[in-house]
């Protein structure tokens, strides 16, 4: 009895264990056990700590005041932000694709909690699902290259990637994350070895969508498209069908997005930053034009194919250089050089790599060896021959995704991603030859360091090591834990009891102000708001007669200063005569009465009374 017992129990717990490997070989169970795990890793080592239910970057409290505005009344097509800025307020870049999802679940949740709860849990949700969809563009793209094994590799990678990236962390809204997870599922369609057409109208479908959520990921499109263009060229009648698929996709699916997110007496302007004519007709055009080719061109001679091909890529560059001539250079260009030395340069993201690696060089291995590892991997590969159309096409996405990094540091999470599977392949085929080589002391050596280099917080890791100042960071950290800073919340505090009005305040404080109050803002960190920028700076540089005016003529009611805030720091070095260098000294002009300051603050608001009591 015991026996038959003991015999059955056995026989159930193999059963059990050999389920459970069938479903781990398949892509979705294996796809939400690694997306739990992650979750549960993110909010065990985040949550316990945080202060606050919106992400620290800037661009999540205006994604929260941009859904606010819109759950308020404020119209689908109707983009501005009437509370910063000069007059009548700036027309922001952003999509409300992004708003749309965000603002649902804070209506869901509001069903059964207070607003503010409705909010944390809402933004708690989003950016967590999103690890959902990233992780299954990545798990399919290593199912196709490798397998069952590299699907399992690939996955564990991002998810090591995802963990030290605070794009996924709870209350993170800005588009970043959604955009990794486009990138993903774009380059698991374009592995689908057997080129199918339901892949390739996902991969226009998610071309398109990644043009209209942010046009920084305009270079990431054109290499996608770059692809598939090439690859119908190459392959003919075999590749037509996907060839076909994806331009028609892209060119219906940019078309939605255009007509259902950009408000009607836009549809002629020419803007080099978001979604608009100059985009959605390159787009339209090229899909239009390679999806007639495929239709048209695809039996005739390989070189017939690449001249009509070059017919198109002509059309396309005729069409940018006729309709948006001034989108083929940096949309930033046209910054004022008092916005660029003061502000632009300080923004850490928008860093090239050699102004990082003055800033900080230790962290040049977590933002770029990754990418340049894996883009070592994909050439050797290409010249012995090994998968080569696998290792092309993550060539071609690698080298524009490293290469926009090396100019904004902000690419670097889409290279970061891209490297994941060159690399994968690569410690498949270490381990392999560990296994085959048991005895060998190097092939294990080998296996174990492909392993290492090729998650990119090890990189980090290793700088932070090499840092001889991470200690004394680490402790400052520590101490500045719980002071209040420049930019921290709580510092607005004591505007929350005065009639709305006009605020000149550094431009990363300026979010806050629109979060927690009901006042307008001159300043805050976008380029569309040059003019409110360039004002405050201004008010700082001037002198305190001329600042007067500055204010006068802007409407500004409050003024807040805050001597510790580095942009007010270099502009009191500029102008030791200048209204924030004499605040600095404690020379205060009549015209600014000082208000109650919120205790321990470094934040020093006035009331400016218009000519002095």
């Amino acid at each position: 009895m015991t026996h038959a017992a003991s015999a059955t129990g056995n026989s159930t717990s193999t059963f059990s264990i050999g389920k459970m490997r069938a479903a781990m070989s398949r892509l979705w169970p294996s796809v939400l056990v690694y997306s739990a795990l992650l979750i549960v890793a993110i909010i065990a080592l985040r949550l316990p700590d945080a202060k606050d239910y919106v992400g620290a970057d800037n661009d999540d409290g205006m994604r929260l005041v941009e859904v606010r505005d819109f759950l308020h009344g404020q119209g689908w097509f109707d983009l501005m932000q009437y509370r910063m800025g000069l007059g009548s307020g700036t027309l922001m870049h952003w999509s409300r694709l992004i708003d749309l999802p965000i603002a649902t679940l804070i209506k869901l949740f509001g069903l059964f909690l207070p607003q503010e709860r409705a909010e944390a849990a809402a933004l708690l949700v989003w950016p967590l699902s999103l690890i959902v969809l990233s992780l299954w563009g990545t798990g399919l793209a290593g199912r196709r290259i490798g397998g069952v094994l590299a699907m399992h590799i690939a996955l564990g990678l991002t998810a090591f990637l995802l963990v030290t990236s605070n794009r996924f962390l709870p209350g993170s809204i800005d588009h970043h994350n959604v955009q990794f997870a486009v990138a993903a599922i774009m380059v698991a369609m374009l592995l689908d070895e057997n080129h199918r057409p339901r892949s390739y109208a996902i991969a226009g479908l998610c071309a398109a969508l990644a043009i209209a959520i942010g046009a920084e990921t305009t270079p990431f499109v054109a290499g996608v498209c770059l692809i598939v263009s090439m690859s119908w060229a190459w392959d003919g009648p075999a590749f037509a069908p996907a060839a076909k698929a994806f331009g028609l996709s892209l060119a219906l699916s940019i078309s939605l997005f255009f007509f259902g997110t950009v408000p009607p007496r836009l549809y002629f302007s020419v803007t080099c930053d978001n979604l608009s004519l100059g985009y959605y007709s390159l787009a339209a055009i090229g899909g239009g034009l390679l999806l007639f080719a495929a239709a048209f061109a695809s039996r005739a001679s390989r070189p017939i194919r690449f001249g009509v091909l070059a017919g198109v890529g002509a059309a396309v560059f005729a069409a940018a250089v006729i309709i948006a001539p001034h989108c083929l250079r940096n949309p930033l260009a046209d910054l004022d050089p008092m916005l660029v030395q003061l502000w632009l340069n300080n923004v850490q993201e928008a860093q090239s790599i050699f102004a990082a690696g003055r800033q900080d060089p230790y962290t040049l291995g977590f933002f770029y060896a990754t990418g340049v590892f894996a883009i070592a991997v994909c050439v050797f590969r290409i010249a012995y021959r090994d998968r080569v159309r696998i290792h092309l096409i993550l060539l071609c996405l690698l080298t524009i995704s490293w290469t926009i990094a090396a100019i904004q540091v902000r690419g670097s999470s889409f290279s970061n991603m891209l490297a994941v599977f060159p690399l994968t392949l690569l410690i498949i085929d270490m381990r392999r030859i560990s296994n085959a080589e048991r005895e060998s002391g190097a092939a294990a050596l080998s296996y174990i360091l492909s392993v290492l280099l090729s998650v990119a917080a090890v990189w980090g890791l290793v700088g932070s090591l090499l840092d001889t100042r991470i200690n004394a960071l680490a402790e400052e950290t520590a101490s500045a834990k719980d002071k209040l800073t420049c930019v921290s919340p709580e510092t607005v505090n004591p505007l929350q009891d005065l009639p709305p009005g006009l605020v000149a305040a550094p431009s990363d404080l300026g979010v806050s102000i629109l979060r927690f109050t009901k006042h307008r803002i001159l300043a805050a960190p976008y380029h569309r708001n040059q003019g409110g920028m360039l004002t405050e700076m201004h008010i700082g540089l001037a002198t305190p007669t001329d600042a007067e005016a500055f204010l006068r003529g802007a409407g500004v009611t409050v003024l807040a200063f805050c001597a510790e805030f580095p942009q007010t720091l270099e502009i009191a070095k500029i102008k030791p005569d200048g209204l924030y260098a004499q605040l600095k000294k404690g020379i205060v002009p009549a015209y600014l009465q000082p208000l109650p300051r919120q205790e321990g603050s470094p934040v020093q608001f006035f009331r400016y009374v218009r000519g002095g009591p």
